[in-house]
Protein backbone atom coordinates (compact mmCIF):
# COMPACT_ATOMS: atom_id res chain seq x y z
CA UNK A 1 0.00 0.00 0.00
CA UNK A 2 3.33 2.40 0.81
CA UNK A 3 4.86 1.71 -2.37
CA UNK A 4 1.33 2.08 -4.23
CA UNK A 5 1.21 5.18 -2.57
CA UNK A 6 4.02 6.47 -3.45
CA UNK A 7 3.84 5.66 -7.09
CA UNK A 8 0.12 7.74 -7.24
CA UNK A 9 2.52 10.74 -5.54
CA UNK A 10 4.71 10.63 -8.15
CA UNK A 11 2.62 10.40 -11.16
CA UNK A 12 -0.37 12.26 -9.80
CA UNK A 13 1.16 16.02 -11.53
CA UNK A 14 1.18 13.74 -14.92
CA UNK A 15 -2.90 12.66 -13.73
CA UNK A 16 -3.80 16.57 -13.42
CA UNK A 17 -2.27 17.55 -16.51
CA UNK A 18 -4.07 15.29 -18.78
CA UNK A 19 -7.33 16.66 -17.46
CA UNK A 20 -6.56 19.71 -18.52
CA UNK A 21 -8.79 21.20 -21.42
CA UNK A 22 -7.58 20.33 -25.11
CA UNK A 23 -6.39 23.75 -26.32
CA UNK A 24 -3.88 23.85 -22.86
CA UNK A 25 -3.02 20.05 -24.02
CA UNK A 26 -1.66 21.26 -27.42
CA UNK A 27 -0.30 23.94 -26.65
CA UNK A 28 1.48 22.48 -23.57
CA UNK A 29 2.51 19.43 -26.18
CA UNK A 30 3.63 22.41 -28.70
CA UNK A 31 6.02 23.56 -25.79
CA UNK A 32 7.21 20.41 -25.03
CA UNK A 33 8.65 20.10 -28.58
CA UNK A 34 10.33 22.96 -28.53
CA UNK A 35 11.74 22.91 -25.04
CA UNK A 36 12.96 19.68 -25.76
CA UNK A 37 14.57 21.63 -29.01
CA UNK A 38 15.88 24.52 -26.65
CA UNK A 39 17.04 22.59 -23.82
CA UNK A 40 18.95 19.84 -26.42
CA UNK A 41 20.55 23.03 -27.96
CA UNK A 42 20.97 26.09 -25.54
CA UNK A 43 23.30 24.63 -22.67
CA UNK A 44 25.99 23.59 -25.26
CA UNK A 45 25.91 26.97 -27.44
CA UNK A 46 28.55 28.38 -25.13
CA UNK A 47 30.78 25.46 -26.37
CA UNK A 48 29.73 25.71 -30.01
CA UNK A 49 30.67 29.07 -29.83
CA UNK A 50 33.68 28.64 -28.26
CA UNK A 51 34.15 26.06 -30.67
CA UNK A 52 33.83 29.01 -33.66
CA UNK A 53 36.21 31.01 -32.59
CA UNK A 54 34.38 33.29 -30.19
CA UNK A 55 35.80 34.30 -26.60
CA UNK A 56 34.69 34.41 -23.04
CA UNK A 57 33.62 37.84 -23.07
CA UNK A 58 31.66 36.81 -26.20
CA UNK A 59 29.85 34.00 -25.06
CA UNK A 60 29.12 36.53 -21.83
CA UNK A 61 27.64 39.01 -24.74
CA UNK A 62 25.60 35.77 -25.76
CA UNK A 63 24.50 35.39 -22.45
CA UNK A 64 23.31 39.12 -22.20
CA UNK A 65 21.22 39.17 -25.72
CA UNK A 66 19.04 35.83 -24.03
CA UNK A 67 18.74 38.43 -21.17
CA UNK A 68 17.26 41.25 -23.26
CA UNK A 69 15.01 38.67 -25.22
CA UNK A 70 14.17 37.44 -22.16
CA UNK A 71 12.80 40.81 -20.78
CA UNK A 72 11.36 41.72 -23.96
CA UNK A 73 9.18 39.18 -25.20
CA UNK A 74 6.97 38.03 -21.91
CA UNK A 75 5.46 41.13 -21.27
CA UNK A 76 3.74 41.30 -25.23
CA UNK A 77 3.38 37.79 -24.99
CA UNK A 78 1.12 37.87 -21.61
CA UNK A 79 -0.85 40.84 -23.54
CA UNK A 80 -1.68 38.66 -25.82
CA UNK A 81 -2.94 35.99 -23.93
CA UNK A 82 -5.49 38.31 -21.86
CA UNK A 83 -6.64 39.62 -25.41
CA UNK A 84 -5.62 38.11 -28.25
CA UNK A 85 -6.77 34.55 -30.54
CA UNK A 86 -3.42 32.15 -30.46
CA UNK A 87 -3.56 30.38 -33.19
CA UNK A 88 -2.11 32.17 -36.78
CA UNK A 89 0.47 34.10 -33.93
CA UNK A 90 1.67 30.44 -32.22
CA UNK A 91 2.27 28.88 -35.65
CA UNK A 92 4.11 32.15 -37.07
CA UNK A 93 6.29 32.23 -33.59
CA UNK A 94 6.86 27.95 -34.15
CA UNK A 95 8.06 28.74 -37.54
CA UNK A 96 10.70 31.60 -36.07
CA UNK A 97 11.83 29.26 -33.48
CA UNK A 98 12.64 26.68 -36.09
CA UNK A 99 14.44 28.52 -38.19
CA UNK A 100 16.44 29.82 -35.52
CA UNK A 101 17.47 26.22 -34.56
CA UNK A 102 18.32 26.07 -38.21
CA UNK A 103 20.39 28.94 -38.50
CA UNK A 104 22.46 27.35 -35.28
CA UNK A 105 22.96 24.10 -37.61
CA UNK A 106 24.51 26.03 -40.55
CA UNK A 107 26.77 28.62 -38.77
CA UNK A 108 29.53 26.70 -39.40
CA UNK A 109 29.19 25.70 -42.96
CA UNK A 110 28.53 29.44 -43.66
CA UNK A 111 31.83 29.85 -41.92
CA UNK A 112 33.59 33.62 -41.71
CA UNK A 113 32.01 36.00 -44.23
CA UNK A 114 33.40 39.43 -45.57
CA UNK A 115 30.87 42.07 -45.73
CA UNK A 116 31.68 45.48 -46.90
CA UNK A 117 36.03 44.54 -45.78
CA UNK A 118 34.27 43.57 -42.30
CA UNK A 119 34.69 39.91 -41.26
CA UNK A 120 31.67 38.18 -40.02
CA UNK A 121 32.68 35.35 -37.80
CA UNK A 122 30.56 32.32 -38.62
CA UNK A 123 29.59 32.30 -34.47
CA UNK A 124 27.64 35.71 -35.33
CA UNK A 125 25.23 33.35 -36.71
CA UNK A 126 24.16 32.19 -33.42
CA UNK A 127 23.74 35.74 -31.96
CA UNK A 128 20.63 35.73 -35.29
CA UNK A 129 19.64 32.08 -34.26
CA UNK A 130 18.78 33.02 -30.80
CA UNK A 131 17.05 36.02 -31.69
CA UNK A 132 14.90 33.51 -33.24
CA UNK A 133 14.52 30.20 -31.33
CA UNK A 134 13.69 31.93 -28.20
CA UNK A 135 10.33 33.39 -30.12
CA UNK A 136 7.76 30.60 -28.59
CA UNK A 137 8.58 32.24 -25.38
CA UNK A 138 6.69 35.17 -25.53
CA UNK A 139 3.27 33.48 -25.96
CA UNK A 140 4.34 30.41 -23.72
CA UNK A 141 5.30 32.54 -20.60
CA UNK A 142 1.98 34.28 -20.43
CA UNK A 143 -0.19 31.88 -21.77
CA UNK A 144 0.80 29.21 -19.23
CA UNK A 145 0.33 31.54 -16.27
CA UNK A 146 -2.80 32.92 -17.00
CA UNK A 147 -4.64 29.02 -17.81
CA UNK A 148 -3.33 27.75 -14.36
CA UNK A 149 -4.49 31.11 -12.69
CA UNK A 150 -8.17 30.50 -14.33
CA UNK A 151 -8.55 26.58 -13.95
CA UNK A 152 -7.04 26.44 -10.31
CA UNK A 153 -8.26 27.63 -7.09
CA UNK A 154 -6.18 29.98 -4.95
CA UNK A 155 -5.35 27.69 -2.60
CA UNK A 156 -3.71 24.86 -5.28
CA UNK A 157 -1.86 27.20 -7.49
CA UNK A 158 1.90 25.77 -6.68
CA UNK A 159 -0.08 22.17 -7.14
CA UNK A 160 -1.59 23.24 -10.20
CA UNK A 161 1.66 24.66 -11.68
CA UNK A 162 3.51 21.61 -10.49
CA UNK A 163 1.09 19.62 -13.26
CA UNK A 164 2.42 21.54 -15.70
CA UNK A 165 5.81 22.10 -15.25
CA UNK A 166 6.55 18.47 -13.94
CA UNK A 167 5.45 17.74 -18.04
CA UNK A 168 7.30 20.72 -19.50
CA UNK A 169 10.54 20.10 -17.25
CA UNK A 170 10.43 16.34 -18.91
CA UNK A 171 11.39 17.52 -21.98
CA UNK A 172 14.54 19.44 -20.12
CA UNK A 173 15.26 15.67 -18.84
CA UNK A 174 14.88 13.94 -22.07
CA UNK A 175 16.57 16.68 -24.25
CA UNK A 176 20.38 17.10 -22.71
CA UNK A 177 20.33 13.53 -22.39
CA UNK A 178 19.40 12.45 -25.58
CA UNK A 179 21.88 15.43 -26.82
CA UNK A 180 24.81 13.69 -24.94
CA UNK A 181 23.75 10.50 -26.82
CA UNK A 182 24.04 11.91 -29.70
CA UNK A 183 27.28 14.02 -29.42
CA UNK A 184 28.87 10.52 -28.34
CA UNK A 185 28.52 9.38 -32.07
CA UNK A 186 31.29 11.76 -33.67
CA UNK A 187 34.75 12.71 -31.95
CA UNK A 188 34.74 16.30 -33.32
CA UNK A 189 31.70 18.23 -31.57
CA UNK A 190 30.89 21.17 -34.19
CA UNK A 191 30.22 18.00 -36.27
CA UNK A 192 28.49 15.99 -33.64
CA UNK A 193 26.54 19.09 -32.40
CA UNK A 194 25.08 19.54 -35.75
CA UNK A 195 23.35 16.60 -35.44
CA UNK A 196 22.00 17.67 -32.11
CA UNK A 197 20.76 20.93 -33.85
CA UNK A 198 19.01 19.12 -36.67
CA UNK A 199 16.63 16.85 -34.57
CA UNK A 200 15.72 20.46 -32.67
CA UNK A 201 14.79 21.63 -36.22
CA UNK A 202 12.84 18.21 -36.86
CA UNK A 203 11.26 18.83 -33.05
CA UNK A 204 10.55 22.15 -33.82
CA UNK A 205 8.59 21.49 -37.18
CA UNK A 206 6.79 18.97 -35.36
CA UNK A 207 5.51 21.55 -32.86
CA UNK A 208 5.03 24.04 -35.01
CA UNK A 209 2.26 21.60 -37.15
CA UNK A 210 1.03 19.83 -33.75
CA UNK A 211 -0.56 23.40 -32.62
CA UNK A 212 -1.71 24.71 -36.03
CA UNK A 213 -3.52 21.72 -37.03
CA UNK A 214 -4.77 20.63 -33.55
CA UNK A 215 -5.50 24.27 -31.90
CA UNK A 216 -9.42 25.04 -31.96
CA UNK A 217 -9.22 28.51 -32.64
CA UNK A 218 -12.79 28.77 -32.24
CA UNK A 219 -12.69 30.33 -28.73
CA UNK A 220 -10.68 32.83 -29.84
CA UNK A 221 -11.26 36.74 -29.61
CA UNK A 222 -9.43 39.64 -31.00
CA UNK A 223 -9.50 42.65 -28.34
CA UNK A 224 -8.05 46.10 -29.21
CA UNK A 225 -4.51 46.72 -30.40
CA UNK A 226 -1.54 46.98 -28.16
CA UNK A 227 -1.60 50.27 -25.83
CA UNK A 228 2.45 51.16 -25.62
CA UNK A 229 4.32 52.46 -23.17
CA UNK A 230 0.89 53.59 -21.49
CA UNK A 231 -0.43 50.31 -20.57
CA UNK A 232 3.25 49.32 -19.76
CA UNK A 233 3.02 52.39 -17.23
CA UNK A 234 -0.26 51.84 -15.96
CA UNK A 235 0.31 47.56 -15.48
CA UNK A 236 3.66 48.18 -13.72
CA UNK A 237 1.83 50.76 -11.17
CA UNK A 238 -0.74 48.70 -10.50
CA UNK A 239 1.28 45.33 -9.89
CA UNK A 240 0.39 43.44 -6.85
CA UNK A 241 2.03 45.48 -3.35
CA UNK A 242 2.71 41.52 -2.10
CA UNK A 243 5.36 41.15 -5.53
CA UNK A 244 7.62 43.85 -4.51
CA UNK A 245 9.93 42.30 -1.95
CA UNK A 246 9.27 39.16 -4.08
CA UNK A 247 10.84 40.71 -7.19
CA UNK A 248 13.25 42.28 -5.54
CA UNK A 249 14.70 39.05 -4.49
CA UNK A 250 14.49 37.21 -7.29
CA UNK A 251 15.96 39.81 -9.37
CA UNK A 252 19.46 39.38 -7.59
CA UNK A 253 19.34 35.99 -7.49
CA UNK A 254 18.48 35.54 -11.31
CA UNK A 255 21.39 38.55 -11.90
CA UNK A 256 23.42 36.08 -9.85
CA UNK A 257 22.56 33.20 -11.91
CA UNK A 258 22.68 35.38 -15.14
CA UNK A 259 26.54 35.90 -14.43
CA UNK A 260 28.12 32.63 -14.87
CA UNK A 261 24.90 30.34 -16.33
CA UNK A 262 26.68 30.16 -19.79
CA UNK A 263 29.51 29.00 -18.81
CA UNK A 264 28.35 25.94 -16.87
CA UNK A 265 29.15 23.79 -19.55
CA UNK A 266 33.03 25.45 -19.69
CA UNK A 267 33.33 24.97 -16.25
CA UNK A 268 32.83 20.98 -17.22
CA UNK A 269 34.45 20.71 -20.60
CA UNK A 270 37.45 23.90 -19.90
CA UNK A 271 38.05 24.47 -16.45
CA UNK A 272 37.67 20.65 -15.01
CA UNK A 273 37.94 18.65 -18.45
CA UNK A 274 36.15 16.41 -16.48
CA UNK A 275 34.33 13.31 -18.24
CA UNK A 276 33.12 9.73 -17.00
CA UNK A 277 35.47 6.53 -16.92
CA UNK A 278 33.76 3.55 -15.33
CA UNK A 279 34.28 -0.62 -16.58
CA UNK A 280 30.50 -2.27 -15.84
CA UNK A 281 31.30 -5.88 -15.26
CA UNK A 282 28.59 -8.69 -15.44
CA UNK A 283 29.91 -12.31 -14.67
CA UNK A 284 32.84 -12.64 -17.04
CA UNK A 285 31.96 -9.83 -19.34
CA UNK A 286 32.96 -5.96 -18.82
CA UNK A 287 32.47 -3.03 -20.83
CA UNK A 288 34.43 0.26 -20.20
CA UNK A 289 32.42 3.38 -20.43
CA UNK A 290 34.36 6.77 -21.55
CA UNK A 291 32.09 9.75 -22.08
CA UNK A 292 33.95 13.18 -23.34
CA UNK A 293 33.41 16.20 -21.10
CA UNK A 294 30.92 17.49 -23.86
CA UNK A 295 28.48 14.56 -23.63
CA UNK A 296 29.20 14.39 -19.65
CA UNK A 297 27.85 17.65 -19.32
CA UNK A 298 24.53 16.64 -20.76
CA UNK A 299 23.96 13.79 -18.76
CA UNK A 300 25.04 16.20 -15.28
CA UNK A 301 21.69 18.39 -16.93
CA UNK A 302 19.78 15.10 -17.10
CA UNK A 303 20.79 13.97 -13.45
CA UNK A 304 19.42 18.38 -12.23
CA UNK A 305 16.49 18.05 -13.95
CA UNK A 306 15.53 13.88 -12.54
CA UNK A 307 15.74 15.97 -9.22
CA UNK A 308 14.33 18.59 -10.17
CA UNK A 309 10.97 16.36 -11.37
CA UNK A 310 10.99 14.32 -8.13
CA UNK A 311 11.24 17.39 -6.04
CA UNK A 312 8.85 20.30 -7.60
CA UNK A 313 5.27 17.86 -6.57
CA UNK A 314 6.25 16.76 -3.08
CA UNK A 315 7.82 20.78 -2.81
CA UNK A 316 4.17 21.96 -4.02
CA UNK A 317 2.57 19.77 -1.45
CA UNK A 318 4.16 20.54 0.89
CA UNK A 319 3.62 24.40 0.30
CA UNK A 320 0.09 24.04 1.38
CA UNK A 321 1.22 23.01 5.17
CA UNK A 322 4.54 25.38 5.42
CA UNK A 323 3.23 27.83 3.19
CA UNK A 324 4.47 29.49 -0.21
CA UNK A 325 7.57 31.58 1.14
CA UNK A 326 10.04 29.00 3.15
CA UNK A 327 9.69 26.56 -0.27
CA UNK A 328 10.53 29.65 -2.48
CA UNK A 329 13.47 30.78 -0.29
CA UNK A 330 14.71 27.22 -0.62
CA UNK A 331 14.67 27.36 -4.24
CA UNK A 332 16.52 30.89 -3.82
CA UNK A 333 19.12 29.63 -1.88
CA UNK A 334 20.28 27.02 -3.64
CA UNK A 335 20.14 29.47 -6.50
CA UNK A 336 22.58 31.67 -4.86
CA UNK A 337 25.18 29.58 -3.57
CA UNK A 338 25.26 27.03 -6.69
CA UNK A 339 28.30 29.09 -8.44
CA UNK A 340 30.54 28.80 -5.57
CA UNK A 341 29.64 24.88 -4.92
CA UNK A 342 30.38 24.17 -8.26
CA UNK A 343 33.50 26.01 -9.46
CA UNK A 344 34.65 25.07 -5.65
CA UNK A 345 32.92 21.83 -4.68
CA UNK A 346 34.60 19.64 -6.60
CA UNK A 347 38.26 20.88 -5.27
CA UNK A 348 36.43 20.38 -1.56
CA UNK A 349 34.93 16.98 -2.43
CA UNK A 350 38.14 15.38 -4.14
CA UNK A 351 39.67 13.94 -1.05
CA UNK A 352 36.09 12.08 -0.39
CA UNK A 353 35.15 11.03 -4.26
CA UNK A 354 36.76 11.35 -7.71
CA UNK A 355 36.25 14.19 -9.73
CA UNK A 356 33.53 12.96 -12.07
CA UNK A 357 31.34 11.66 -9.14
CA UNK A 358 31.52 15.06 -7.04
CA UNK A 359 30.39 16.75 -10.48
CA UNK A 360 27.26 13.90 -10.03
CA UNK A 361 26.67 15.53 -6.71
CA UNK A 362 27.04 19.00 -7.59
CA UNK A 363 24.34 18.51 -10.29
CA UNK A 364 22.03 16.90 -8.33
CA UNK A 365 22.25 19.80 -5.64
CA UNK A 366 21.64 22.20 -8.59
CA UNK A 367 18.27 20.28 -8.99
CA UNK A 368 16.78 21.45 -5.84
CA UNK A 369 16.54 24.89 -7.19
CA UNK A 370 13.69 24.07 -8.91
CA UNK A 371 11.59 22.33 -6.09
CA UNK A 372 10.55 26.23 -5.59
CA UNK A 373 9.50 27.14 -9.09
CA UNK A 374 5.99 26.08 -8.79
CA UNK A 375 5.59 27.68 -5.17
CA UNK A 376 7.56 30.41 -6.61
CA UNK A 377 5.06 30.83 -10.03
CA UNK A 378 2.30 30.92 -7.34
CA UNK A 379 3.27 33.50 -5.49
CA UNK A 380 3.54 35.87 -8.54
CA UNK A 381 0.36 35.11 -10.07
CA UNK A 382 -1.50 34.29 -6.73
CA UNK A 383 -2.08 37.98 -6.15
CA UNK A 384 -3.36 38.96 -9.63
CA UNK A 385 -6.90 39.52 -10.64
CA UNK A 386 -8.86 36.33 -12.37
CA UNK A 387 -8.20 37.98 -15.77
CA UNK A 388 -5.70 39.55 -15.51
CA UNK A 389 -2.51 36.84 -14.54
CA UNK A 390 -0.92 37.27 -18.21
CA UNK A 391 -0.21 40.88 -17.50
CA UNK A 392 0.76 40.36 -14.16
CA UNK A 393 3.05 38.16 -14.99
CA UNK A 394 4.41 39.74 -17.98
CA UNK A 395 4.82 43.01 -15.92
CA UNK A 396 7.14 41.07 -13.15
CA UNK A 397 9.22 39.05 -15.87
CA UNK A 398 10.06 42.57 -17.60
CA UNK A 399 10.94 43.95 -14.64
CA UNK A 400 13.07 41.40 -13.71
CA UNK A 401 14.63 40.47 -16.90
CA UNK A 402 15.21 44.08 -17.95
CA UNK A 403 17.47 44.25 -14.48
CA UNK A 404 19.35 41.20 -15.31
CA UNK A 405 20.04 42.19 -19.02
CA UNK A 406 23.37 43.20 -18.52
CA UNK A 407 24.56 39.90 -15.88
CA UNK A 408 26.00 37.43 -18.44
CA UNK A 409 28.25 40.50 -19.99
CA UNK A 410 29.70 41.27 -16.54
CA UNK A 411 30.15 37.52 -15.95
CA UNK A 412 32.00 36.80 -19.35
CA UNK A 413 34.01 40.09 -18.70
CA UNK A 414 34.99 38.24 -14.88
CA UNK A 415 35.80 35.19 -16.46
CA UNK A 416 37.71 36.58 -19.54
CA UNK A 417 39.77 39.14 -18.02
CA UNK A 418 39.71 38.43 -14.09
CA UNK A 419 38.65 34.84 -13.88
CA UNK A 420 35.98 32.26 -13.62
CA UNK A 421 36.74 31.61 -9.62
CA UNK A 422 35.86 35.83 -9.19
CA UNK A 423 32.77 35.93 -11.54
CA UNK A 424 31.37 32.69 -9.44
CA UNK A 425 31.93 33.64 -6.04
CA UNK A 426 30.57 37.15 -6.68
CA UNK A 427 27.75 35.91 -8.52
CA UNK A 428 27.61 33.81 -4.87
CA UNK A 429 27.37 36.82 -3.17
CA UNK A 430 24.56 38.27 -4.70
CA UNK A 431 22.58 35.37 -4.88
CA UNK A 432 22.76 34.92 -1.59
CA UNK A 433 22.12 38.61 -0.42
CA UNK A 434 18.50 38.31 -2.94
CA UNK A 435 17.42 35.30 -0.86
CA UNK A 436 18.30 36.85 2.63
CA UNK A 437 16.22 39.83 1.31
CA UNK A 438 13.35 37.93 0.53
CA UNK A 439 13.48 36.03 3.62
CA UNK A 440 13.10 39.27 5.47
CA UNK A 441 10.43 41.16 3.44
CA UNK A 442 8.82 38.92 1.09
CA UNK A 443 5.53 38.56 2.02
CA UNK A 444 3.09 35.51 2.05
CA UNK A 445 -0.21 34.88 -0.79
CA UNK A 446 -3.31 34.82 1.49
CA UNK A 447 -4.87 31.95 0.36
CA UNK A 448 -1.34 29.90 2.12
CA UNK A 449 -1.20 31.65 5.13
Amino acid sequence: MVAEDESRSVLDPFHQFFALERDVLVLSAAMFAFSLGFQMTSRYLPEYMAALGASGFVVGLYGTVGNVISAVYPYPGGTVSDRLGSRYALTLFGLLSTLGFAFWLVAPAVGALSVGGVTVDPWVWIFVGLLLAQAWKSFGLGATFAVVKQATEPSKLAAGFASTETFRRTAFLVGPVLAAVLIGFHPAFTVSFQYVLAVAVVFGAIGTVVQHVLYDASEDTVGDSFEGLDGIRRDLREMPDELRPLLVGDTLVRFANGMVYVFFVLVVTQFYEVGFEATLALGEFSYAVDVSPEAFFGYLLGVEMLVALLTMAPAAKLAERVGLKPIVALGFLVYGVFPVVLIAGPEVLAPAVSLQWAMVAIFAFSGLRFAGLPSHKALIVGPAERDAGGRVTGTYYLLRNAVVVPSAALGGYLWDFVSPEVAFTLAAVIGVVGTGYFLLFGEEFDAYR
